[in-house]
C-alpha cells in the first residue's frame, strides 16, 4: 500500500514543486493481488499538508514529452540504448525504490525538494526523432541547419546564441510605438557557464515572495550509475543573475540531491553522491552558506516532520532508519530492517505524541509487522504493535485519518483500515469485486475514494467511495480507463476539479471507446460533456449527445515544468483548461485546447493545437506557450478566460524550451523558462516579468459574480454557491483572496443528494435495490462481533472461531440425495499438508457429532426434506468449519439450463457466486411460474460457459399416493418449460445487465427414486460432475463464525435502525438523510 498526498494534484506529499501539477502513485505487488495506495484529493485538488516530499521525475525534452505514454516508453528505451542522457534513479518516498502504481509514480516518500530537470536531447527540428547527447554524439551540420530553419519558422530572424555567461535584456515596449512593433515582455536570459555537459538539473524556488532560486546541475554517468560532476547555482533576484557556489560547498564535493525543509524553506540540505563520500551539507539562510557533516551511513531518502522543522528521518541504503532532532547535525539509529517507503511521522490531532513514528519492520523469517515508537525511545520494550498479526510486506500506509494494511491468508488478500487510530476493521467491497489491484485515490473530506481493478478487467478500473470510517465501499463508476506513466506507474484517468468540491472528470471505456464524463456529486450521477456550440472560426459545431460529445485527456503531467493536459486551480474556482477533441470518442491525434469558465457545464475551444497553459496572478490571467519540439520566442496572455489572446515576445533568440516554472503564490508575476539556444549552448534560464502588463490593482468594480450550476440546477452537493471573479478584460492585478465563494447556503435535500448504502445498487434515478448477493436481513454493518443483533425475526449473537494453521475448509456434498441411499461427503482443507486433523461431522439436529480422522464420510439420510451438514476441522487449539444443505427426496426430475452470453463476463467461477446465482435463478422461476419455492432447486456448474441444472422436487410430506404426486410433478415441469421456452425467465444481475435463462435440451432426465426400476447411480454420476471443480476454487475464506445462540425474539416488532430486514414491498425502500444533513451517505430506511 502506498500513500500519496500533494498540494495540487492532491495525492502527493507536498514537495516544493508538487504545486506544478505532478501526480504520482506508488505500486506494490503482493501474493494474490497488486495494490496501490495513494491519496489524491483528485488530480487538481489540494489536500492536507504533506509529510513526505516526493522524488520528482526529470524534465524530458519537448519533442519527447509531446508523445503519448506508449510512444514515450518506446522512445525512452531506445534512447537508453543510445546512451542519451536520461532520468537518474531518484530516492523514493519514504526511502528506497518502490514498485509502482498508484496513480502516477511513487508517492509518500522523501525526496529532493527540487525536481529533476533533464536537458533536451532531441534532434532540433525533428519532432519525432531523438535529439542526441552532446557528450556522446555531437550534432551534425545538417542538424544545426535544421535548428536554424525551425527558428526562422517561428517568425524570428536567425541569430547566434549569446556568448557564455552573458545576460540578455529585453525592454518592455514603449507606449505609442509603431503599429507593427512586436509586443514584448521584460525578460533576462542567463547562461549557466561551464555546465554544457551536465544532463540533469534540480530547481528550487523558495516562493512566498522570496527572490531566491537554487539550481543543482549534474552530470549523471549512466554507465557508472552515479553523478560524476555537479554545480550549485543561486540567484537572489528572481533569476536575473546567478552565482556559482561550488567553492562554498567544496570544489571536490559532488552533490547528488537538493532538499528543502517544507516547514521552513530557508533551511536547505544537500547530499553528496555516495559513490564519492557520505556527507550532508546544511544551510539555514536559503543556501547562502553551508556546514558540512560526515555521516557513518549512506542516505537513500529523507522525511521531514510536518510541524517540527528540525526533526528529520533518514532511510539508509542498508534499510536502517535514523532520526535527527537538530536538522541533520546528529543522527540516532531507530530500527533496522525497515521496509522501503514504509515509515511515517505522526499526524497532528490523531497521534498522542508529536515524535511518534509509524513503521513497517521485517523479521528474519520473512514476515512484516506494523510497529510504532518515539524517535528517542525506540527500544524493544517501548515499541508497540497496533496490529497483532503479521502483515504483507510493503502494505503499511498512514494517511490522514486512516491507516491501511494488507494480510494474505489462504491465497486471498484482505485489507484492513483503522479510522482515527481505532481498532482495525476489514475493508468491505461488494462481494464479487474480487480485486486484483487497488489504488486509494483520495482520503479527504472523511471519505476514501478507491480505484479497484476487478478480476475481469485489464486496462480499466472501477471507482468506489467509502463511508466515513473507510470500511464499506459502494460503486461510483465502472470501467475508468488506465494507462502506464513514464516511470511505469499506473495512471487512473480520473481528475478532481480544484476549487469546488464534488466535481470529478473521468474517462470511461464504453464498447472499446473512451468517453469523458463529469459528476457534480462525488460520482452519484455522471453525464457526457456537451461540445462547444461553435469552433475557433465561429462555425457551428454539429455534435448531438450521446453520439457525439467533448472528450478530454485527464493525465496529470509527470513533468513538473509543463502545465499538463488538464489543469485547474484552487484560487480560480470553475476555471478548467484541458486538451481534448470533439467526436464519438477520445482521440490521441486530432486534439485541441478547450476551456470552461463555469465548472465544466459549458466549454469553448481556444487553440487547435496542443499548448501549455499556466495560471498567472492567482488564476486571473492565463499564459500559453505552444507545446512543440521546435524553438519558440513567443507566448500568449489572456485576461478574459481565453476569449482573446495577446501575443508577446519573451526572448529575441528562439529558444528550445524544456519547461517553465511559475513562482509559488504567483504574486510577483514572474515566470522562469528553461531551455537552450542550440545543441552546444549552455543551460539558459529566461526570467519573464509580467508586472508591466498589469496596469493597476483590482478594485471592487472590477469583479462580477457567477452561480455554480449542475445542468441548470443551482444546488450542488447540498449547497447553493455564488463565486466572484474578475470581469473579462479588466487588466488589473488580483490579490491572494480576490477569488472565491461569496455566498454559500444549504439547500433542501433532494433525491440526488443521496447515494445507495453498502449492498444496494441504484435502479433508475432514486431507487436503491439490494444486490443479488446481498441479504438485507443479514446482521447490520454497524453490528460487530459479540453484540446482539435485533430484527423482527430473531436474535443472534456472533462469536468468532479462533483461526490457526487451518486457513480454509470446503465441504463437498451433492445438492440432492435419495432417501435411504448412502451419500459420500468430503471436506477439503487448505493448506493441505497439516499433519493429523480431527473432523467433527454434524448431521441435521443431532446432538452428537461423528468424529473421524479421515476427510470423508458416508452417510444415509432417513428423512425427507432439507438436511444440514456441518464439518468442523480441529488442528491443535484451532477450529474452523463449513456448512452445507442437502435436499433429500424419494424422487425428483431435473433439466439442464443455459444463459445469455453476458453472464459469462460476470462469472468469477467460484462456489459462492454459483450458490448466489442459483438462488437468483430460483427466485426468477418462482416469480414467473408461481411454483412453490420449496419445489425448485438450481445448481450452477463450475466452468464456462455458465450452465446449471434445474431440480424439480416433490411437495413436502406428500410421499403417499406416489403415482398422483408424480403426475403433479409433470404438470410443474411443463409449466416451467413453457416459461423457459418463451424467454420469460430473466433476472437483472446488476443495473443494465439483464440475463435470460434457457432450456439446454428438451429431453427430461428420468424420475429417480429408491425402487428397483430406477437406479440412482446414473444421476449421482451426473451430479458428481457438478462438484468436481469445487475443490479447485478454494481461494476465498468462508466466514469463521459458530452460531452459538438462535432464539426467536419474544417481541417480534422491535425496530432497531439498520438492524432490520428491508421491506418486502415491491417498492424499493426510501432513502433518509443522515443526522448531519446532506452528507451523501444514503441510509436505507428499514
Amino acid at each position: 500500500m502506498e500513500a500519496a498526498r500533494t498540494e495540487r494534484p492532491a495525492g502527493w506529499p507536498g514537495a516544493p514543486l508538487a504545486r506544478t501539477g505532478l501526480l504520482l502513485l506508488s505500486t506494490w505487488v503482493l501474493a494474490g493481488a497488486e495494490i496501490t495506495w495513494g491519496a489524491t484529493g483528485g488530480p487538481g485538488r489540494p489536500v492536507a499538508p504533506a509529510s513526505r516530499p516526493p522524488a520528482l521525475p526529470p524534465l524530458f525534452p519537448r519533442a519527447v514529452v509531446s508523445q503519448w505514454p506508449e510512444q514515450l516508453a518506446t522512445a525512452r528505451r531506445g534512447a537508453a540504448l543510445g546512451r542519451r542522457p536520461g532520468p537518474e534513479p531518484l530516492p523514493q518516498p519514504g526511502g528506497g525504490s518502490g514498485s509502482v502504481g498508484k496513480k502516477q509514480g511513487e508517492a509518500g516518500g522523501p525526496s529532493p525538494a527540487g525536481a529533476l530537470w533533464e536537458q533536451g536531447t532531441q534532434a532540433q527540428g525533428k519532432p519525432g526523432g531523438a535529439r542526441r547527447s552532446r557528450r556522446a554524439q555531437p550534432p551534425s551540420a545538417l542538424e544545426r541547419g535544421d535548428a536554424r530553419a525551425t527558428a526562422l519558422a517561428d517568425g524570428s530572424k536567425g541569430s547566434r546564441p549569446l556568448a557564455k555567461g552573458l545576460r540578455e535584456e529585453v525592454k518592455a515596449p514603449r507606449a505609442g510605438g509603431a503599429a507593427a512593433e512586436e509586443l514584448r515582455l521584460p525578460s533576462t536570459s542567463f547562461a549557466l557557464t561551464g555546465d554544457s555537459a551536465h544532463n540533469q538539473a534540480m530547481v528550487h524556488w523558495s516562493g512566498h515572495n522570496s527572490s531566491v532560486i537554487l539550481i543543482l546541475t549534474k552530470l549523471y554517468d549512466f554507465n557508472l550509475g552515479s553523478v560524476t560532476e555537479s554545480s550549485l547555482w543561486r540567484s537572489t533576484d528572481y533569476g536575473t543573475t546567478y552565482e556559482k557556489l561550488n567553492d562554498k560547498v567544496g570544489l571536490k564535493t559532488v552533490l547528488s540531491y537538493l532538499y528543502v525543509n517544507p516547514t521552513n524553506k530557508r533551511k536547505i540540505m544537500l547530499l553528496s553522491d555516495p559513490e564519492m563520500e557520505s556527507s550532508i551539507l546544511i544551510s539555514s539562510d536559503e543556501g547562502a552558506t553551508y556546514q558540512k557533516y560526515r555521516l557513518t551511513f549512506y542516505i537513500q531518502s529523507l522525511l521531514f516532520h510536518p510541524k517540527q522543522e528540525d526533526w528529520v528521518l533518514a532511510y539508509s541504503l542498508d534499510q536502517k532508519l535514523y532520526s535527527s532532532m537538530d536538522f541533520g547535525r546528529r543522527w540516532q539509529l531507530m530500527h533496522e530492517r525497515i521496509t522501503p517507503n514504509r515509515f511515517y511521522w505522526s499526524v497532528a490531532g490523531l497521534d498522542k505524541e508529536a515524535d511518534l513514528v509509524h513503521m513497517e519492520v521485517r523479521t528474519a523469517d520473512g514476515y512484516a509487522h506494523y510497529l510504532t515508537c518515539r524517535i528517542q525511545e525506540c527500544a524493544e520494550t517501548t515499541r508497540s504493535g497496533p496490529f497483532a498479526r503479521s502483515i504483507d510486506i510493503s502494505s503499511l500506509v498512514v494517511q490522514d485519518e486512516y491507516i491501511f494494511i494488507q494480510v494474505t491468508t489462504g491465497g486471498r488478500a484482505s485489507y484492513y483500515v483503522s479510522y482515527r487510530r481505532e481498532a482495525f476493521a476489514q475493508i468491505k467491497l461488494p462481494k464479487y469485486s474480487l480485486p486484483k489491484d487497488m489504488h486509494i485515490i483520495s482520503t479527504v473530506e472523511n471519505q476514501v475514494f478507491a480505484a479497484v481493478q476487478e478480476w475481469n478487467q485489464n486496462d480499466t478500473y472501477n471507482l468506489y467511495i467509502s463511508d466515513t470510517r473507510g470500511i464499506y465501499f459502494t460503486l461510483a463508476m465502472e470501467n475508468i480507463k488506465s494507462s502506464r506513466g513514464l516511470m511505469g506507474n499506473i495512471i487512473i484517468e480520473l481528475y478532481e476539479v480544484a476549487g469546488i468540491k464534488g466535481i470529478f472528470l473521468a474517462n470511461k471505456k464504453v464498447d472499446d471507446q473512451v468517453k469523458t464524463y463529469i459528476t457534480y456529486n462525488k460520482g452519484r450521477d455522471w453525464r457526457l460533456l456537451q461540445a462547444p456550440d461553435v469552433d475557433l472560426r465561429g462555425s457551428p459545431v454539429h455534435c448531438l449527445l450521446p453520439f457525439c460529445s467533448l472528450h478530454l485527456h485527464l493525465q496529470i503531467s509527470e513533468n513538473p515544468y509543463s502545465s499538463g493536459r488538464i489543469s485547474s486551480k484552487e484560487t480560480a474556482p470553475g476555471l478548467l483548461v484541458a486538451t481534448g477533441n470533439i467526436g464519438p470518442e477520445l482521440s490521441y491525434t486530432d486534439i485541441g485546447v478547450f476551456i470552461s469558465s463555469d465548472g465544466g457545464n459549458t466549454w469553448r475551444q481556444i487553440f487547435d493545437e496542443e499548448y501549455n497553459v499556466w495560471f498567472l496572478d492567482w488564476g486571473g490571467a492565463l499564459v500559453a506557450m505552444k507545446h512543440t519540439p521546435l524553438p519558440v520566442r513567443h507566448l500568449w496572455v489572456s485576461f478574459d478566460e481565453g476569449h482573446s489572446w495577446d501575443k508577446y515576445g519573451f526572448t529575441s533568440v528562439p529558444l528550445f524550451v524544456d519547461g517553465a516554472l511559475v513562482e509559488a503564490g504567483v504574486e510577483t508575476q514572474i515566470m522562469t523558462v528553461f531551455g537552450h539556444f542550440s545543441l552546444r549552448s549552455e543551460w539558459q534560464l529566461v526570467k519573464v516579468d509580467y508586472k508591466s502588463i498589469f496596469s493597476r490593482r483590482c478594485t471592487k468594480e472590477d469583479y462580477q459574480t457567477w452561480h455554480l450550476l449542475n445542468q441548470g440546477e443551482p444546488c450542488v452537493m447540498g449547497e447553493r454557491k455564488i463565486f466572484k471573479k474578475r470581469k473579462p478584460g479588466a487588466q488589473c492585478a488580483l490579490g491572494r483572496d480576490s477569488s472565491g465563494t461569496v455566498l454559500s447556503e444549504p439547500c433542501v435535500c433532494a433525491d440526488w443528494d443521496f447515494e445507495c448504502d453498502y449492498g444496494y445498487e441504484r435502479h433508475g434515478e432514486s431507487q436503491c435495490v439490494p444486490a443479488f448477493w446481498y441479504n438485507p436481513a443479514s446482521p447490520s454493518k454497524d453490528c460487530s462481533l459479540g453484540q446482539s443483533y435485533l430484527n423482527t425475526i430473531e436474535t443472534l449473537t456472533l462469536f468468532p472461531v479462533s483461526p490457526g494453521p487451518v486457513e480454509h475448509v470446503h465441504l463437498r456434498v451433492p445438492f440432492v440425495a435419495i432417501r435411504n441411499k448412502e451419500v459420500n461427503i468430503s471436506a477439503v482443507v487448505w493448506p493441505s499438508q497439516l499433519g493429523t486433523l480431527t473432523y467433527f461431522w454434524w448431521f441435521g439436529n443431532s446432538t452428537k457429532p461423528l468424529i473421524t480422522l479421515d476427510s470423508s464420510i458416508s452417510f444415509t439420510f432417513l428423512a425427507e426434506g432439507t438436511n444440514t451438514i456441518t464439518v468442523q476441522v480441529a488442528a491443535g487449539n484451532a477450529l474452523i468449519q463449513d456448512t452445507k444443505d442437502i435436499a433429500v427426496h424419494e424422487y425428483f426430475q431435473s433439466q439442464l439450463l443455459s444463459f445469455s452470453p453476458n453472464l459469462d463476463y460476470h462469472n468469477p467461477d467460484i462456489p459462492e457466486w454459483r450458490q448466489d446465482i442459483g438462488n437468483v435463478i430460483k427466485r426468477a422461476l418462482v416469480k414467473v411460474t408461481g411454483v412453490p419455492e420449496d419445489q425448485i432447486l438450481v445448481a450452477v456448474f463450475p466452468g464456462l460457459p455458465t450452465s446449471a441444472e434445474l431440480f424439480i422436487l416433490p411437495p413436502k410430506n406428500l410421499t403417499e399416493r406416489r403415482k398422483g404426486n408424480e403426475e403433479d410433478l409433470e404438470q410443474i415441469v411443463e409449466m416451467l418449460f413453457n416459461a423457459l421456452n418463451q424467454n420469460l425467465v430473466q433476472f437483472e444481475l446488476k443495473p443494465g445487465v439483464q440475463v435470460i435463462v434457457y432450456v439446454t435440451q428438451l429431453t427430461l432426465a428420468p424420475l429417480v427414486d429408491s425402487s428397483a426400476g430406477h437406479s440412482s447411480s446414473a444421476m449421482l454420476m451426473l451430479l458428481s460432475v457438478v462438484f468436481v471443480g469445487l475443490a479447485v476454487f478454494l481461494i476465498y475464506k468462508f466466514k469463521r463464525y459458530v452460531l452459538l445462540s438462535l432464539n426467536f425474539e419474544s417481541e417480534p416488532h422491535v425496530r432497531l435502525l439498520r438492524c432490520e430486514p428491508a421491506s418486502s414491498s415491491p417498492t424499493p425502500p426510501a432513502c433518509v438523510p443522515s443526522l448531519a444533513g446532506c452528507l451523501y451517505l444514503c441510509q436505507i430506511n428499514k
